[in-house]
């Protein structure tokens, strides 16, 4: 081990010893000056969670019922996730069809986005054909195949999945069958509408072509970098017939415009690269739906949610926050986040 290495071990556990709730033997840590500020942080973090999560699953319980309704254009722009979103009469379509209930979810927000685009752009219908982009276990292939729609589910090779930490959390498919939802499509129309590949995302296979619409849900994050995320979508178009249509859902740092995380396992774009990249499109024929950066001003929009995550809570955090998953805006490595859609037609010609 080098000595930079040797010097980072020993400060990290000085580190780990000046922050913990007890020493050595098992008394409170009262030497450390650290811990006199920070002993009470674990416990500030759960109340926010614990009133956060009450807040959120009360406001769900109280959404009137949306009468049974057919889709409708509301002329979706490119945009973050807000409560309005949520409460509103066309995501209310989506969760009724996908079978799921209507909850202050970010990723149900992302299903509801991509299955609106797609439905205002004429895609939801027998004889489009589709790419999903690491679709990993999404359920949108089986509803859009019980549409008549047939679906190609991509996600990442074997090899570049594993420094993502999506099979950590039971999001990387590795066969067309994690993509099957019983509830959603008959087995036979599955079976004949839907097929799997690997795509690196990084690198799009020429053979992936002529389809009619693309789409990837909080994937291009993890490509490393904010540029190859952004690459990615002007990519993706690539794969589609002139006219087509790529819809992607992404994390977006609200927040800050001054600093933000990139070259990392996940990055935050900010507002200026979604502008960049839609001048960008825009200057080479293609269209990108209108950019509306607000992130809403409602009570939910303003609840920061911070880790431990569900899928990381330990065993006794379970029994105190069990039943809730909900949230639109989140911390990663610190900075506040929420989720962005975008919408891009490949020019015709």
């Amino acid at each position: 081990m080098a000595d930079d290495e040797i010097s980072m071990a020993r400060l990290n556990e000085m580190v780990r010893q000046l922050l913990g709730p007890v020493d050595g033997k098992s008394h409170p840590n009262h030497l450390s000056a650290l811990w006199h500020v920070l002993n009470s942080m674990e416990a500030i973090k759960l109340n926010i969670k614990y009133f956060g999560y009450e807040m959120l699953a009360n406001a769900a319980k109280a959404l009137p019922v949306m009468p049974e309704s057919a889709p409708m254009s509301i002329g979706l722009r490119c945009k973050p996730t807000t409560q309005a979103d949520i409460e509103s009469k066309w995501l209310a379509v989506w969760a009724s069809g996908l079978k799921i209930p209507v909850v202050y979810s970010r990723k149900l927000w992302e299903f509801a986005y991509v299955l609106q685009a797609l439905f205002e752009h004429d895609m939801m219908r027998p004889g489009r054909r589709g790419l999903g982009f690491g679709c990993g276990v999404e359920p949108l292939p089986s509803f859009l195949a019980s549409k008549g729609v047939a679906v190609t589910v991509s996600d990442a090779p074997p090899e570049h999945q594993a420094s993502t930490g999506w099979a950590m959390t039971a999001q990387y498919a590795a066969s067309r069958e994690q993509a099957y939802y019983e509830k959603l499509v008959d087995r036979p129309s599955f079976e004949g509408l839907v097929d799997f590949c690997f795509a690196d995302m990084r690198s799009i296979d020429n053979g992936l072509s002529n389809f009619d619409f693309c789409w990837s849900i909080c994937a291009l994050e993890h490509l490393g970098t904010i540029a190859a995320g952004m690459d990615f979508i002007e990519s993706s178009l690539g794969v589609l017939k002139p006219g087509g249509i790529s819809v992607h859902t992404t994390e977006f740092n609200f927040l800050h415009d001054d600093y933000t995380i990139d070259d990392w396992v996940t990055v935050l774009p900010q507002r200026k690269h979604f502008q960049e990249l839609s001048d960008r499109l825009t200057a080479k024929g293609h269209w990108v739906a209108p950019l509306d950066f607000d992130v809403g001003k409602g009570p939910i929009d303003r609840f920061i949610d911070m880790p431990p995550y569900p899928f990381q809570f330990p065993e006794p955090q379970k029994g105190i926050l069990s039943g809730n998953n909900s949230h639109l805006k989140i911390t990663c490595d610190g900075i506040p986040t929420t989720c962005f859609g975008l919408i891009v037609k490949k020019a015709l010609t």
